[in-house]
């Protein structure tokens, strides 16, 4: 509906250009938006303010033209009003509203998706976490959010891959395979001064008794340099195999497992430099290597390689990102912590030299989760292990209420996260809110078969004009929006709107039942409403989905 409203805008300013009413202007993107005030509309327009300018003329009268050249062929607009300083309102009819309902019962499971993406190629790399210890609740913020922003954009026709990015070649590597053997020593007895660069979580300790347990003490006098290499190898493979499980039991699955080592390989990065230095955006100075980052938007050039003739992260990351587009894909999304974010412009510097737009790569940024216990901050240390963990999370709250509520803010906004609100089974508790709206749903439409031998109806046998209560409008208008907010959802990267939008029906909902009998010895009332809430079920399934969070029928 949204996009049939522009396109009526759209073809009005045209016509009032044509016919000499406007002046000669550069029409802008229509944008129609949902008014947060009902009485203003279904829709509105500021276009006549945008054109003011351009037409110097009062952006109420440009309104007024534009509303007098407003052709409506397929009879959709009840009426328009001009309001405020010149936005065009337009109400749309109840009987088209309603033929909404017939159109989810068509699509059912496909309600929502469309082909906006067309088929483009996209890859979505997220989580990437050092495989040196178990995943915090900041990683899976950013596990959620990324695998979310997939199941969105394949929603809406892109052809999406996930890829997890393994940090195994740096120098934290090397201090978790030192972590490993020190534990090991230990266990076998030796006195051990533990530095404070090296990971002092449980999980160390269980590697090292696992070697012992297998190989017992053949590593205790052998020199630790040959020794570090090993245990490194043994603590990342592990690690990252409980890293996978912790995933997968938060319902998220990489399509791909892209290791930094392949970069390396056959001196990948260094060819890949000095072609950029033929190119002249890598150069050296006092022998270290720079990159000209500066001359696309970074604020000072960036160190690709050291003096001691050491790779920067950058340069790795300019050499995977280089990976990333030999491989096909024509939109890159990167999820980061904010952290991160001084580190944007320099990568998107590195792709312009590779010769890509910069709007080739998305970056986004997912910031910090406060932990709470009943509005009590629970404290995190990474590198004393005293940290809350994925796994803890995921048995504490479960897979459903973990997820939801950490897509209940921007990625780019701190978000408090209250384990024991997140356990409640109240309306406090957001997601048991919305998953109880269809498990009462579902209720309702077993006692009607079960309990009063009703055949639920399909739309040619109810009359949708008997839905005519505020509520019932309100419910409706918010089911003919949802393939708007997938949409728009998935055009912005904003998988939080999905759970404000399931938070609104949801309220909609559990208010119009406490206020009106679905079955009743009305029967076609009945069957009207009970169509009504089957819809609203079908709508609840389909966006519960997008956020990999189930739609149980009982509770």
């Amino acid at each position: 509906m949204k996009n049939k409203i522009s396109v009526l805008i759209e073809k009005a300013v045209n016509s009032c250009v044509q016919q000499k009413l406007l002046g000669a202007v550069d029409l802008p993107y229509i944008e129609v938006e949902v008014p947060a005030n009902h009485d203003h509309g279904d829709y509105a327009s500021n276009v006549a303010l945008i054109l003011a300018a351009q037409a110097k003329q009062n952006p109420r009268k440009i309104a007024q033209i534009i509303q007098e050249n407003l052709a409506d062929p397929e009879n959709i607009i009840a009426r328009t009003q001009i309001a405020g300083p010149g936005f065009l309102n337009i109400f749309i009819k109840e009987n088209i509203w309603q033929q909404t309902l017939q159109f989810i019962e068509e699509k059912k499971e496909n309600f929502g998706r469309s082909f906006l993406g067309n088929g483009k190629k996209v890859q979505v790399e997220f989580v990437s976490a050092n495989p040196t210890g178990p995943l915090h609740i900041g990683h899976a913020r950013g596990a959620v959010v990324g695998d979310v922003i997939t199941n969105l954009l394949t929603t809406v026709g892109y052809a999406v891959s996930k890829e997890y990015y393994i940090n195994d070649a740096g120098n934290q590597m090397n201090n978790l395979g030192k972590s490993v053997l020190l534990r090991y020593r230990e266990l076998l007895g030796e006195k051990i001064e533990f530095p404070e660069t090296c990971y002092r979580g449980d999980y160390i300790k269980d590697i090292a008794a696992d070697v012992i347990r297998k190989e017992g003490n053949v590593y205790f006098t052998l020199d630790e340099g040959k020794t570090i290499s090993y245990f490194t190898g043994i603590a990342g493979q592990s690690i990252l195999e409980e890293i996978k499980i912790d995933l997968r039991d938060f319902g998220v699955t990489f399509d791909e497992y892209f290791s930094e080592k392949e970069l390396y390989k056959n001196n990948g990065v260094t060819k890949l430099l000095d072609k950029l230095q033929k190119q002249g955006f890598v150069y050296i100075n006092e022998e270290t290597q720079w990159a000209g980052t500066s001359g696309y938007g970074d604020e000072k050039d960036r160190v690709v390689v050291r003096k001691n003739g050491e790779p920067t992260y950058f340069a790795a990351d300019i050499a995977y990102h280089q990976n990333k587009f030999s491989r096909g894909y024509e939109m890159i999304i990167d999820i980061w912590g904010a952290d991160h974010h001084g580190y944007m412009p320099r990568l998107w510097a590195g792709i312009q030299a590779l010769g890509h737009d910069k709007n080739e790569l998305k970056i986004i940024l997912v910031q910090l989760v406060n932990l709470l216990r009943g509005g009590v901050p629970v404290a995190m240390s990474t590198r004393s292990g005293e940290f809350v963990t994925l796994r803890e999370v995921l048995e504490e709250v479960g897979k459903d209420a973990a997820r939801y509520n950490f897509l209940m803010r921007r990625s780019d906004s701190h978000l408090d996260f209250d384990l024991e609100i997140a356990k409640k089974q109240s309306n406090e508790n957001p997601v048991y809110y919305v998953q109880y709206a269809h498990a009462r749903i579902c209720s309702i439409m077993r006692m009607a078969q079960q309990e009063h031998g009703i055949v639920l109806p399909v739309y040619k046998d109810i009359n949708p004009a008997l839905l005519n209560e505020p509520e019932e409008m309100t419910l409706i208008k918010l089911m003919a929006r949802y393939p708007e907010v997938i949409e728009g959802a998935a055009k912005s990267l904003e998988p939080h709107r999905i759970t404000f939008y399931l938070n609104e029906l949801a309220s909609v909902f559990h208010s119009y039942y406490n206020k009106n009998k679905v079955i009743s010895d009305n029967k076609e009332l009945t069957a009207a409403r009970l169509f009504l809430i089957k819809a609203i079920s079908i709508v609840l399934e389909n966006a519960l989905k997008i956020l990999g969070v189930n739609a149980p029928e009982k509770m």
